[in-house]
């Protein structure tokens, strides 16, 4: 201000002092047009330049972390497909020895069974025989007329009461012969019954098979295009990482809520335990590290639980042999039991603690009347058996966690890949846009500056158009405007 006090010629008249200083200016910065323009020009490229360098090399480094996420996917997915496929070869293989390796031999025989039935049924559906040749000469016989004479007459009765006999018999036999038949035909009731059953059950493991086959040739497409590196598979486990990610997520803040519930329900004993009053650091207390604790090593517990069971694979357990497993898994399993009946006695505990303090404020009250009656009552258990529920229950649900935990894990390496590669573009994005703009703003500077020496320039201009330009430009100014030109700015 004192600089700019000193240039005033007239401090009485301002702007005419302001418009004399303007005009000696311009002569001035015509003149220092060409060096002020590169200034202005080195000045904003010294900051565009790097944030336009500093966009590309983020660009290009999101580029590298997007093929190495995209190479680790793949490695994942190739490695759950590959684990699918086999489990389905594994399950097709013991359907076959469990249920179709004596298929042939079971064909053969309902094959010959059924030939038998045939052959039953068709013996069951004969008709009767036909009767003998002498039943022509009995008919004969019989038509002969009666004459009257009693030995004649002796003689066709004999002969007629033989074949009712004969006919009897005959009858019987037939329908003793049918009755065996039909004995026989219900005798293979079972069989058919057990056919049934047995065409049913060959025909599900059929179907299972089918539908085993089907599945394994979805996985061996999932697998090629895996292996040939396609767009689709890329957005597939992506897509799948995703939603397990968020599975997994509501899965372990649900478990969370159940640790913060177990935390609370055994927090007030451990304080009767160790001490209200101690804290451990700062306003921390020390039944609040005790409860945390017990939380902590049954979770722990679950896990080696799970990891022992194969349920997950957290840690490399790959070189135990099944007897070092089942011993971790009974010792785990026992401790977390172990904890389970601490919990217990603790809600138990914690029950007691309650109603003493419930008591302590009736008595200050004067209510022992109230005490008294209720005192007895059935109800008062309900809340003491569901705290022994939930703290038997709690350390037991809190092991599960680990499966979640592990599908959470596995699938937030990709998330936060996806994640990360998004938030350098868009950091490289906002480079590049504050880069365009200190550059514009560059540009702008000068056509500013130009505006301020619009009057020489428009003289300049005038000279230049009356004979050929490169020979009238001064010198020093054809420079200065291709270097411009070149740079696309503008002349007024």
């Amino acid at each position: 201000m004192e600089i700019l006090h000193a240039l005033i010629v007239w401090p009485d008249q301002l702007l005419l002092s302001l418009l004399l200083l303007f005009f000696i200016a311009v002569p001035i910065l015509y003149g220092a047009r060409q060096a002020m323009h590169s200034l202005l020009h080195a000045m904003f490229r010294a900051v565009s330049n790097p944030l336009r360098l500093m966009s590309r090399w983020l660009f290009k480094s999101a580029d590298a972390l997007r093929e190495r996420n995209k190479l680790v996917l793949l490695s994942r997915g190739r490695e759950e497909v590959s684990l699918n496929i086999v489990k389905e070869f594994d399950r097709v293989t013991s359907l076959v020895e469990r249920d179709l390796h004596g298929y042939p031999a079971l064909q053969r025989k309902l094959m010959d069974e059924i030939t038998r039935i045939e052959e039953e049924f068709q013996k069951c559906g004969e008709v009767p025989p036909p009767p003998p040749e002498w039943t022509k000469a009995v008919a004969a016989i019989a038509k002969i007329k009666p004459s009257g004479d009693g030995l004649v007459e002796r003689i066709l009765e004999d002969i007629s009461n033989s074949i009712d006999d004969v006919y009897d018999k005959v009858v019987a036999e037939y329908r003793e012969s049918s009755k065996q038949r039909h004995n026989i035909l219900k005798n293979f009731m079972p069989f058919w019954r057990s056919v049934d059953r047995s065409l049913k059950r060959v025909d599900k493991d059929l179907t299972g098979m089918q539908q085993s086959a089907a599945k394994i040739d979805e996985q061996v497409e999932k697998f090629k295009q895996i292996h040939a590196k396609s767009e689709n598979a890329e957005h597939s486990l992506t897509s799948s990482s995703t939603i397990l990610f968020v599975i997994s997520l509501l899965a372990i803040t649900i478990a969370a809520g159940g640790a913060f519930v177990n935390f609370w329900l055994i927090e007030r004993p451990m304080a009767a335990m160790v001490g209200g009053s101690e804290y451990i650091v700062g306003d921390i207390q020390a039944s609040y590290l005790a409860a945390m604790v017990i939380i902590f090593f049954e979770t722990l517990m679950g896990l080696f639980l799970m990891e022992s069971l194969g349920y997950t694979h957290l840690f490399p357990l790959n070189n135990l042999n099944n007897r070092m497993r089942r011993w971790l898994v009974w010792i785990s399993f026992s401790i977390l039991l172990i904890l389970a009946g601490v919990e217990v006695a603790l809600a138990v505990m914690r029950d007691l603690i309650i109603s003493a303090d419930i008591a302590l404020k009736q008595e200050l009250a004067g209510g022992s009347a109230v005490t008294a009656a209720v005192a007895n009552s059935w109800a008062l258990d309900i809340p003491k058996a569901a705290q022994m529920i939930l703290g038997f229950t709690l350390p037991f649900a809190l092991a599960f966690v680990a499966i979640p935990l592990e599908y959470l894990i596995h699938s937030g390496r990709t998330v936060f890949g996806a994640l990360l590669v998004l938030s350098i573009r868009a950091l490289g994005f906002a480079m590049r846009f504050i880069s365009t703009m200190v550059h514009q703003i560059g540009k702008g500077t000068g056509y500013l500056y130009d505006a301020i020496i619009f009057l020489p320039l428009i003289i300049e201009r005038a000279v230049m158009n009356r004979g050929p330009r490169q020979a009238t430009l001064p010198p020093g100014s054809s420079g200065g405007m291709a270097a411009l030109s070149k740079h696309g700015e503008h002349v007024l």
